[in-house]
């Protein structure tokens, strides 16, 4: 019964975040949380203080501006499944600020199967991220590090793990250029799904920069990961067919996106994830895997941000954001 849980969620988790899965557990992590990472591609780690929720894709995006801002996403995909990410910072008095996040993702409801094929029951199952983070600024550079509590839940069987998230970027002096890099999700299992289970943390190292030239309404993204897999694409040695090239293995690491820039309350975000398209795509065409795209608009206090991804023919995920901030609406009263 866990081999056939364990194919079902692999595949869900291969949709959603266009990566191989089954290598390791926890794959829920990989998902794009939140509506504008969804919208630029589903990675990105330099993108500064513009979003709270990216400190949950590099701990030091998020800055002491953000303070006091409150963030609630939902992700609605195929079926039942759905992921809800709530994200708030808090400036304590002797601490400074605190980065407060948790992510849900909730695979609805499953049937389960014996070894013989037949079918038993009904279940839910789903996982589950608290996250703590803290920032700090060091002249044109920021470090920040994470927390995360992760644990799962399926069909009766569970495990869970302790990770870190470490990262830092560079803010140009002069333009507007920002260069991240970030470790995410290293750390220990601290109970696996059964005795014979043997789980992997998702480890990743991810790099990137984000630019606006000067006199150009347009802010773009590149961002490197997988950088610990040489081979990410699929390729069956077998029967040696669509063997990947190395122009394909370099692209297959590689996510674009743009935001433009029609008024500082509005803007159209659009990305391409080549790893995506690849998994996803059908024999005969693309069908849209792989491009996403969304917007974001700011009516005071309230900011709305909307996103659709493309997955294959037919099929798409559609995220939903809502940011506040909490200390000006209680300043308002």
């Amino acid at each position: 019964m866990r081999k056939i849980i364990s194919v079902i969620l692999c595949s869900v988790t291969t949709a959603v975040c266009g990566q191989v899965a089954g290598s390791h557990a926890f794959d829920f992590l990989n998902v794009p949380a939140h509506a504008r990472l969804s919208a630029l591609g589903g990675v990105n780690v330099s993108l500064a203080d513009k979003d709270l929720n990216f400190f949950h894709n590099n701990p030091s995006l998020a800055g002491d501006t953000l303070n006091g801002l409150a963030s609630a996403s939902y992700l609605f995909y195929v079926g039942d499944v759905g992921q809800a990410l709530f994200s708030y910072s808090h400036d304590f008095k002797n601490i400074g600020p605190l980065l407060f996040g948790v992510q849900h993702l909730n695979y609805g409801s499953l049937k389960g199967f014996d070894e013989t094929g037949m079918e038993t029951m009904e279940f839910q199952s789903g996982e589950t991220a608290l996250v703590i983070a803290k920032s700090h600024q060091i002249g044109n550079f920021r470090l920040g590090a994470s927390i995360k509590g992760v644990f799962s839940t399926i069909g009766g069987y569970r495990a869970s793990a302790l990770l870190m998230d470490a990262g830092g970027i560079f803010k140009h002096p002069a333009h507007d250029l920002t260069v991240g890099l970030t470790i995410k999700n290293a750390g220990i299992i601290l109970s696996d799904y059964s005795i014979n289970s043997t789980s992997h943390v998702p480890l990743d190292v991810q790099a990137g920069f984000t630019i606006k030239p000067d006199y150009m309404p347009v802010r773009f993204s590149l961002t490197a990961y997988n950088l610990l897999k040489r081979d990410v694409l699929y390729y069956d040695s077998l029967t040696r067919n669509n063997k990947p090239t190395t122009l394909k293995k370099v692209f297959s690491h590689l996510s674009v996106a743009a935001e433009i820039l029609f008024h500082r309350n509005f803007n159209l975000l659009v990305g391409y994830n080549y790893l995506t398209h690849e998994t996803l795509k059908f024999e005969t065409g693309g069908g849209g895997a792989g491009v996403s795209f969304g917007f974001s608009v700011m009516v005071k206090p309230v900011e709305f941000v909307f996103s659709r991804s493309g997955y294959f023919a037919g099929n798409a995920g559609y995220s939903f954001t809502l940011s506040t901030n909490i200390n000006k609406l209680l300043l308002r009263r």
